[in-house]
């Protein structure tokens, strides 16, 4: 009878066993689909990114010229913003076909190129049209001719429009390109970081529910294969055993996973990233990578089995009669700060390479299952010389004397802590990023321009805002610097002026000027300045005429700090010679008219991004959010396998210690104190980890959040939470042992 057919009898005869391999190939298959759902992450961002490339003006090629100053010329003319109504973002892009080359290679899902005045759009932005009254949508973008295919958008809700242009109408931003690009997109390099942190985080709890299952009769296999080989079986026969009874449930259950990973990637679709969902084939992962997940979790589960009957292979005499275990060596709390170190080398480099970055998250997450015992151990040691009760003496005992199988209730608990308190650091800091913007208030709209087009654009949308009954006006708002020193040089120092009234200051700007307005022209600013020591220019490194020194100057309260440095300056100061040469087309908006006058100044500025301080902060607030949604479905998988893990572990502690229990119940020891031992075992070494963890977990936040940004992190009170809740899953786990004691109870002492 080979290895194989001995593992099958074994699995038909032992009920246990059989329970064992049935959450085995459970864990495996959780396992083996959230790693094959990870790992075709950063592949359905780079599809995603793949099919909306040509959407992107930087993907394209210029044509070369034909000497240093000649302007390149192509067979298209291009120009690609945002736009947006009511919140939700349009990709429009402006196109006009020069005549230099006819025959052009179209990407996927574009029927043809619009001619001038005519659009393509996408058929969510169709919809969107026809149910919006014209003024307020529909006059941005001509007639419409056709619509997108799915092929050519990010997501299948995009609102995507492809505007016709001749060249004369293109906008001065337009860029000449030798056709559509046909590069490869590169993967959301935040999902990609994601994705690769979620593997590391969630792969390493879902391994330790498997090694929980694995380990659910594992001190009875201990005791067969130690009876095998004191009856004669070599080394390698017992562990070829071993490895068959465990390969067969990891088999099944990588099989499995390969079967649910579909479903799991289905769900995934409906997860909104960047504005939308995805398409269900963005998921795909090559045959090659499915199965190097397939082959590998299993052998990662078959080698875990066999290191767990290493003392039966060593010493099989001391495994038969349960002899007490070696304890634990002092250099197991070297493991932290080895990895730590390493981790933070890698996130402190100039350059920190990711896969650097992410080995050293993986040692520190490993090296939670080396110093974890210890520490049970270590807790254990502390609760017997110190509590006297019965249960805490069982428990205690319990956690000095097998540390290993006692850790293993709280390892996944102590994961998810680590999870939880690397996220709560991460997503504050991130939100406190959120702000800044123009210093225009937040319901202006404004598009830049130069002195050539500015005044024609606020001609144009007074006009077409005049013919929709509107009485707000678009005014172009010039810019200079206010400089001393001499240009070009270290002592040089700009200041960016707004050239408009004070009147028009206070209904345009977020500063508080209105209480400084006086009836002549003036400087305003927030700090005190000296005119005489200021000329105007409007090209920062050439040198302005001398401003007025007798210019007033009028302070005005100082606001936050993005709008600190504000400075205004009305035009009648400025010296003559002075030709302003960037401009600000801006119009305010009332929730009323506010997508008419978009669409009014999209319509007098084609090609120029229309955008305002609001759809800024939107922006930012659709980016936390999805960071917000991938945490919490982070951690609330993470908490699941946790106490899915720690319930498992009890279980498996009672079945382990069938014999202790039974004897303790027949001898009159009441079920509740070894409940009370079995909560203790779990609370007790959770209470100690999960505080470490969630330290480590800040730690790494913190170098994580240094590698995209320097400025100091923020702390919550929330950080507090991982640890409260993890104390509370490792118990909620540990609530299986009252229902697992009353069956040991109520099955005869005898069969063992």
């Amino acid at each position: 009878m080979n290895s194989f057919q001995l593992a099958m009898r074994v699995l038909r005869v032992d009920r246990r066993t059989r329970t064992s391999a049935i959450l085995t190939a459970v864990g495996v298959a959780v396992a083996t689909s959230l790693v094959l759902l990870l790992a075709s992450l950063p592949g359905a961002t780079q599809a995603r990114s793949q099919r909306a490339i040509w959407q992107d003006i930087y993907s394209y090629n210029a044509p070369s010229s034909s000497g240093d100053t000649a302007k390149p010329s192509g067979p298209l003319l291009m120009a690609a913003n945002k736009d947006y109504s009511g919140g939700r973002e349009i990709i429009r892009v402006d196109i006009a076909q020069t005549g230099t080359a006819p025959m052009l290679s179209l990407p996927p899902g574009i029927p043809k190129l619009p001619a001038p005045g005519e659009s393509i759009v996408s058929p969510e932005l169709g919809k969107l049209i026809q149910s919006t009254p014209q003024a307020q949508l529909g006059d941005r973008f001509g007639k419409l001719v056709d619509s997108l295919g799915p092929d050519s958008l990010m997501y299948p809700e995009q609102l995507v429009a492809v505007v016709g242009h001749t060249p004369e109408s293109m906008p001065q931003s337009a860029l000449a390109a030798d056709g559509f690009p046909n590069k490869q997109a590169k993967p959301d390099p935040m999902l990609e970081l994601l994705a690769w942190v979620g593997v590391i985080v969630l792969l390493v709890p879902s391994l330790v529910l498997v090694a929980s299952s694995a380990r659910l009769t594992a001190a009875r296999r201990e005791l067969r294969m130690a009876a095998l080989r004191l009856a004669g079986a070599t080394p390698g026969q017992v562990t070829k055993i071993v490895a068959a009874e465990t390969a067969l449930s990891a088999v099944v259950g990588a099989l499995l996973g390969i079967l649910v990973a579909p479903a799991l990637q289905g769900l995934s679709t409906f997860v909104p990233w960047a504005g939308g969902t995805w398409l269900a084939s963005d998921f795909s992962l090559s045959l090659g990578s499915t199965i190097a997940v397939a082959v590998t979790i299993p052998l990662l589960v078959v080698f875990a089995g066999i290191l767990g009957i290493r003392r039966v292979l060593k010493t099989p005499l001391f495994a038969a009669s349960a002899h007490a275990r070696k304890p634990l060596h002092w250099w197991r709390l070297l493991a932290v700060p080895v990895a730590g170190a390493f981790f933070l080398f890698a996130v402190t480099q100039d350059e920190s390479s990711l896969p650097m970055v992410m080995f050293g998250l993986f040692l520190l997450v490993g090296s939670a299952a080396i110093i974890g015992p210890w520490v049970t151990s270590a807790v254990g040691g502390t609760f017997v010389r110190v509590w006297r009760k019965p249960a805490s003496l069982l428990a205690g005992r319990r956690l000095r004397d097998d540390p290993k199988s006692a850790y293993r209730a709280t390892a996944g608990v102590v994961l998810a802590v680590f999870t939880g308190s690397m996220a709560l650091t991460l997503l504050p800091s991130f939100e406190s990023m959120a702000g800044g913007g123009r210093t225009f208030k937040d319901n202006v709209l404004y598009a830049e321009s130069d002195a050539t087009h500015a005044r024609q654009i606020a001609e144009g949308t007074n006009a077409s805002l005049a013919r929709n009954g509107i009485t707000d006006k678009a005014l172009a708002v010039g810019q200079v610097y206010l400089s001393t020193g001499e240009p070009g040089t270290r002592g040089q120092t700009l200041q960016r002026a707004f050239v408009m009234t004070c009147e028009d200051a206070t209904k345009l700007l977020r500063v508080n000027i209105g209480g400084a307005c006086g009836p002549e022209p003036a400087i305003y600013s927030s700090h005190k300045l000296d005119p005489a020591s200021y000329s105007v220019t409007s090209d920062y490194d050439k040198a302005g005429p001398q401003l007025n020194p007798q210019a007033p100057m009028r302070l005005y309260p100082e606001g936050d700090e993005d709008t600190s440095s504000t400075i205004v300056i009305d035009p009648a100061l400025i010296p003559a010679g002075v030709q302003l040469e960037r401009f600000d087309v801006v119009v305010p908006t009332t929730p009323a008219n506010g997508e008419v006058v978009r669409t009014a100044l999209v319509g007098a500025a084609p090609g120029q991004e229309v955008v305002s301080r609001g759809l800024h902060l939107i922006g930012q607030q659709q980016e936390l959010g999805d960071l917000r949604r991938v945490t919490v479905i982070g951690l609330i998988a993470a908490g699941v396998l946790a106490g899915c893990s720690a319930a498992v572990a009890t279980a498996g502690s009672v079945m382990d210690r069938r014999r202790t229990f039974g004897a303790l119940i027949a001898a009159g020891t009441p079920v509740r104190v070894l409940a009370r031992a079995l909560r203790m075992e779990a609370a007790l070494p959770a209470m100690v980890a999960t505080i470490g963890a969630g330290v480590v977990g800040i730690g790494v936040g913190v170098g994580l959040y240094s590698m995209v940004e320097k400025d100091p992190v923020v702390l919550s009170p929330w950080l507090l939470a991982p640890v409260v809740l993890g104390i509370g899953v490792a118990l909620l786990g540990a609530s299986v042992s009252t229902p697992a004691l009353k069956r040991v109870q109520s099955e005869p002492l005898a069969e063992e």
